[in-house]
This record gives structure tokens, C-alpha cells and sequence, in this order.
């Protein structure tokens, strides 16, 4: 079968690999979309991770069809549509230094349980849509920790794929009010196309001010000025300056929740915050959120399926990982395969 691997710096080729067999507690899985995220491109550009030098599967934003099933398998079917949880394998994280790659023909599940290692889905999602399931528990976990819900009053910043994920996870939990905020024109009518209640283009007026206008204003501490009633600030931008915004806006007990990879050091005014007693909370990964987003994409897939902004044959996925490293030039590109 063919499979994309990291073969240099800068290299990704579709090579000829072994295919992989199902033992009686397996499943093997025939990959019919995958997402590629930035780690893919930044493996790519390392080539590889130190132990997989010139050697690296990539892929881990997978959806697929079930066309193997070990006789121990319980839960699973031959023709059943399922995503994956490419933490939960045994030969190490799929597509991030484990022994497999979901950029490839065929998977391998070892020892698979529904709900651990797949979930089934419902055949009518188109499989681009369904691969987003790895991406959006990331944002569905930076949603989490914010504590947003019902009725809460939200801002997220950045609306690539992960902001638009939380505006959406944001809004599957009852948020009243979903303000996203960017640079970029296309990105913000993108927001408001899957639904957000308001957009701020960062580059025109103080977002601040603007918060307040949209989402109203409480009294900040005797003697400094109103703040936003914002309830929640994400950032999935991953810019200083979305820190320096939120906390120089942010209500007394207001929460940050950070998704965004900040890759420098981010300086923060101790002693100016120290009023409202901001509650700053980091997000990484998808601890159980994995299928927990499922049921938000079951429900919204056709506002999902906007996040997508490019669709690759997996004939050409070298040209897919370039095409996400390039920064500017897209969003989301999914590979697809026939």
C-alpha cells in the first residue's frame, strides 16, 4: 500500500509500505480522509522526529471505513464509518511517532474498542467533514476548560480552524453570545457564516471598546475604567498580543482559556491585572474530548464543514503538507481518498 512518509527535511514522499493484518482483537481501517495539522508540516520540515529520522509516518486526523474485523472485535463492522483516536494505539501515537501514519491506504487498530480507538458515525457526514473530529476536540478542550455554557458571554480570538471550532463548541454548550475577532477579512466572514453573533476586525479600533459595544460593559475596580461583560476569552491565535487584549479587558473573575501555541515567551503585567483576579487556564490536547466533539459535528456538520478550506487527492499529498506550511495561503486542507 502507499503511505506518506518524511523522508528528509523539507521531504514527504508516498512510498510503497507493507500492509498491514488484523489479529482476532484487531481492526483494520481503510482511510477515506485526513486532515494535515501544522505538526505535520513541522515534522516534514524537521524530517522527522529524532527517531524516525528519514523515516516518518505522518497523519493522525483520520476517518475511515472498517474493512477488517478481528473475531474478538466487539462494536465494529466491516462497511462501518468510523474516526480515530490516534492517542490510544499501542505502537505509540498514530502520525506522531508511532510505527503508523493515517496518510496512508490502510490502518491498523490494535486491540480495538469502540470508544477508546473509534467511534462509529452516521454514513450520511461526508468523510472530509467527519475527519475534522482530531482538530475540533482540541478546540472542544479549550472550550472546556473555559467553563464556557449556558449563557455565557464569549470571545475568541483567531478564526482559523481551531477558533472556528470553539466558536462552535462554544455555541453546542449553550454560550449566549459568540464574538470572534481577526485580521483577516475572509477568516471573519467565515465566522459569521457558521454562525457567530458578532466579528471584530483587530486591525480597525480598540477590540476592547468595541467588546464592550457588542457584548455590554460591568464597573471595573473603584477607579479604573468599565470592562466588557465578557464572561470567557479564548485564544487560539497563539499572539502576544490576544494575551495583552484579553487581560487588559478581561472582568474581575473573567476566564482566559489559551489553545493557541504561543512559541516565545508572552510578558504579562502582574501587578495590572491583579484587580480582576483573572482565572488563566491552558488547554493541550483533547484529554476526553475525543468523541465527546463527535455529537457537535453529528449535529452541525453542514456549519463543520466550512471550516475546510482546500481538498487534496491523496495522489498529491505532498502537495497538501506544502500547501499547509505555507503560511497565508490556506486554512484547512483535507487529503481525501477515492
Amino acid at each position: 500500500m502507499k503511505a506518506l512518509i518524511v523522508t528528509a527535511p523539507d521531504t514527504v514522499e508516498l512510498l510503497d509500505v507493507p500492509a498491514p493484518t488484523a489479529g482476532p482483537n484487531d481492526i483494520i481501517v481503510k482511510i477515506k480522509a485526513c486532515g494535515i495539522c501544522g505538526s505535520d508540516a513541522m515534522y516534514a520540515h524537521m524530517g522527522g522526529l529524532p527517531h524516525q529520522q528519514g523515516s516518518m509516518p505522518i497523519g493522525h486526523e483520520a476517518a475511515g471505513e472498517i474493512v477488517e474485523v478481528g473475531d474478538a472485535v466487539v462494536g465494529a463492522e466491516i462497511g462501518d464509518h468510523v474516526v480515530i483516536n490516534p492517542m490510544a494505539t499501542t505502537d505509540g501515537v498514530i502520525g506522531n511517532g508511532g510505527s503508523q501514519g493515517a496518510l496512508a491506504e490502510l490502518l491498523l487498530l490494535p486491540d480495538a474498542r469502540p470508544g477508546v480507538h473509534f467511534r462509529v458515525v452516521p454514513q450520511d457526514i461526508p468523510w472530509e467533514v467527519i475527519a475534522l473530529n482530531e482538530p475540533m476536540a482540541v478546540a472542544y478542550h479549550g472550550v472546556n476548560r473555559s467553563g464556557a455554557g449556558e449563557g455565557s458571554r464569549v470571545v475568541v480570538f483567531g478564526a482559523g480552524p481551531i477558533g472556528l471550532g470553539a466558536l462552535l463548541a462554544a455555541q453546542s454548550k449553550g454560550a449566549a453570545h459568540v464574538t470572534v475577532v481577526d485580521v483577516v477579512p475572509s477568516r471573519l466572514e467565515k465566522a459569521l457564516l457558521i454562525g457567530a453573533d458578532a466579528v471584530i476586525d483587530s486591525r480597525q479600533g480598540d477590540v476592547v471598546e468595541r467588546l464592550k459595544e457588542i457584548q455590554g460593559e460591568v464597573p471595573g475596580f473603584p477607579g479604573q475604567p468599565t470592562k466588557p461583560a465578557t464572561d470567557v476569552y479564548i485564544d487560539a491565535a497563539g499572539v502576544p498580543a490576544v494575551i495583552q487584549t484579553a487581560l487588559s479587558g478581561i472582568k474581575h473573575g473573567g476566564v482566559l482559556s489559551i489553545v493557541g501555541v504561543h512559541k516565545r515567551p508572552v510578558e504579562i503585567d502582574l501587578a495590572a491585572i491583579l484587580p480582576s483576579e483573572p482565572d488563566i487556564r491552558l488547554a493541550m490536547g483533547y484529554p476526553t474530548e475525543i468523541f465527546e466533539v463527535t455529537d457537535a459535528i453529528i449535529a452541525d456538520w453542514q456549519k463543520y464543514q466550512h471550516i475546510i478550506s482546500d481538498l487534496v487527492p491523496f495522489a498529491e499529498a505532498p502537495r497538501g503538507v506544502a500547501l499547509a506550511a505555507s503560511p497565508g495561503a490556506t486554512d484547512k486542507v483535507v487529503v481525501v481518498f477515492e
